[in-house]
């Protein structure tokens, strides 16, 4: 099946720009709650779940964080997910989504909690775009318990200096994710 062309998936989902960056749309709030560890047991919606897009234009996202965990499922297209674990030094992961699976390529990633994460569609995807509409990534996040914006932070500066402190060539690292913090 050919890729949908990103301005369709954009109209025919009703997506909008995400504050992390792409475009998205919130497709499901479950009416059952459930008491969340992550603020003094306030009620969550037990899941929520988004369609999220990287396009050609828009071909990042920001580096952030959920508490709760997040289950990313691949509709169509490849990009690759950094997921950081605090740490000394901090443990960094690269996974790319994609349906080539002999190749690694994952069409499920699930990042738990206390991660930070960002996603980006491919270097290689974008520089063999032959028609930009074309190159674009689609995925769900289902996130447990619910998502709520105050269980959710971007990294700043001060904490991406913190995050790497304790890296031997702590410059160059800071130098290689500061484009990823939210302006």
């Amino acid at each position: 099946m050919p890729a949908t062309p990103t301005q369709q998936l954009v109209t025919d989902l009703g997506l909008q720009r995400h504050p992390e960056g792409g475009y998205f749309r919130q497709t499901d709030i479950q009416e059952e709650t459930v008491p969340t560890p992550f603020a003094d047991g306030s009620k969550r919606p037990l899941s929520t779940s988004i369609f999220y897009l990287l396009s050609y234009d828009n071909p990042a996202g920001v580096i952030h964080m959920n508490k709760s965990v997040t289950y990313h499922i691949l509709h169509q297209g490849r990009a690759e997910y950094t997921l950081i674990t605090p740490g000394s030094p901090p443990k960094i992961e690269r996974h790319v989504m994609g349906a080539n699976a002999a190749a690694g390529e994952k069409r499920q990633l699930i990042v738990g909690t206390g991660v930070w994460k960002m996603s980006q569609l491919l270097a290689e995807d974008i520089k063999a775009a032959g028609d930009k509409e074309l190159v674009n990534c689609l995925i769900t996040e289902v996130v447990v318990p619910g998502f709520q914006w105050e269980d959710h932070k971007f990294l700043t500066r001060e904490g991406l200096n913190e995050l790497f402190k304790d890296v031997e060539d702590r410059e160059k690292a800071v130098s290689q994710y500061s484009r990823y913090l939210k302006a």
